[in-house]
């Protein structure tokens, strides 16, 4: 469960950072409304991963996938332009988060 909880509060989380360009630095409600309400989902599943998953791993793993569905966001809905070095440094983030997963002693799995 605590991976199920994990991807519920990534995907909270990149709902509301996506939210907050359209948010328009809080002047519209309703996005505004949908980035408060997907913080707070995110750090609440975030703290029941935090039950059995290390801080630091979670963390990690949160992060490195948040950065990519980000961007990919931005990409696709905003027109964000990547370059190469952007790709191999996603690119670089996603092995990262894989060598966590797969090969730290860190993971309970």
């Amino acid at each position: 469960m605590s991976y199920l909880y994990l991807l519920i509060a990534i995907t909270a989380e990149v709902v509301a950072t996506s939210a907050l360009k359209s948010a328009e630095g809080f002047t519209r409600l309703g996005p505004s409304l949908l980035v408060a309400a997907g913080y707070g989902i995110a750090f609440f599943f975030l703290s029941l991963t935090l039950r059995v998953l290390p801080v630091g791993i979670a963390y990690a793993i949160w992060s490195g996938v948040g950065i990519v569905m980000v961007t990919g966001i931005a990409w696709i809905y905003y027109g964000q332009h990547l370059d190469m070095p952007a790709m191999v440094g996603l690119g670089l983030i996603i092995a990262g988060v894989l060598v966590i997963n797969l090969l730290s002693r860190s993971v309970a799995h």
